[in-house]
């Protein structure tokens, strides 16, 4: 069968037309014959995200990333990437923005959730959130640090010019000459060691000999003790300590009054009348040695006694007066 001229131009061109559909497809790395389901998700950075990166579920390439458009004037982005796996998933799901390596580069991977939830259908639009990769970190973690290192450095550089405040001339000079005096003390005590260490040496002889009479006199003592507890110390002791409380019981008895001494320690009338009887005994014997022959007449021959007068001087009327 001969075909026309117009005939074979038409499949020409209808050739290739589909060539460049295809072409154009495969540039855009999106099939020509595909059944994956489109989802959308929003972003407010989305970090240097490409379209043709790829869609991961668990490390598991399902996808990529069709486009990235501005959503409105908000400056917010919506990515739409295709799913062509056949894997379930609840519509809360999220597509996560992750970062791909150090160097850089993002992704998207899907957190599958599986819940009561409606199953995602192509068109839906997923929840998102944006996990911080190692630079952020890096950041984050390093602000902090910065700003604490910049506080110390203001403080140090605060601490040294009021320190050059304080360190003015005379305050060096008398730093350098107390520096001085330190260095002189140490080397006087470096002289006394030394001189002690030649005093110890020569005298090491009579040093161990004092110490042997020590651990002698020590060795004694042990002995001593010894024999103590041998003589029965203890007991001697006790006895010593229960005379002790029979005293204290008697001088109690005695404070309280009982008992003859107690009587005689706290009878106050008693203590008068033998102040008494003392004075009127001393006036009496003081009467006999002035006046005894009022007290012894002897008469041999039968004479008369004489009868008594008293001296006008008697010293006993005195005291009575």
């Amino acid at each position: 069968m001969k075909l026309s001229r117009e005939i074979k131009t038409g499949i020409i061109v209808i050739g290739g037309i589909l060539l460049f559909i295809l072409g154009f497809s495969y540039l855009k790395s999106t099939p020509l014959f595909d059944n994956s389901k489109i989802f959308y998700a929003v972003y407010q950075n989305v970090g240097g995200l490409q379209s043709g990166t790829q869609v991961s579920i668990n490390g598991f390439s399902v996808g990529k990333v069709n486009d990235i458009q501005f959503k409105d004037n908000t400056g917010y982005l919506i990515v739409t990437f295709s799913v062509s796996s056949d894997f379930e998933f609840s519509k809360n799901s999220r597509a996560e923005l992750y970062d791909t390596g150090i160097i850089g580069g993002k992704g998207i991977q899907i957190k599958p959730v599986f819940d009561e939830g409606p199953m995602a259908e192509s068109g839906d639009t997923l929840l998102t959130n944006t996990r911080p990769g190692l630079t952020e970190l890096v950041q984050q973690k390093l602000t902090p640090l910065q700003l604490k290192v910049e506080g110390a450095v203001s403080n140090a550089d605060s601490l040294l010019m009021n320190v050059n405040d304080v360190l003015d001339d005379n305050t060096k000079k008398n730093l350098r000459e107390s520096i001085q005096g330190l260095t002189s003390v140490v080397n006087s005590f470096q002289k006394s060691a030394i001189t002690l260490n030649e005093l110890l040496d020569s005298n090491k002889t009579h040093i161990d000999s004092s110490l042997s009479n020590i651990n002698t006199l020590t060795s004694n003592f042990a002995k001593l003790s010894d024999s103590l507890a041998a003589n029965n110390l203890s007991s001697t002791i006790r006895n010593l300590e229960s005379t002790i409380k029979n005293l204290d019981a008697l001088l109690g008895k005695m404070e309280k009054g009982e008992g003859t001494l107690g009587k005689l320690m706290n009878n106050e009338e008693l203590y008068n009348n033998l102040t008494k009887a003392s004075k009127e005994l001393d006036l009496l014997l003081q009467d006999f040695r002035l006046n005894p022959k009022r007290y012894v007449n002897v008469s041999v021959f039968g004479r008369k006694q004489i009868e008594y007068t008293r001296p006008q001087n008697d010293p006993a009327l005195i005291n009575q007066e």
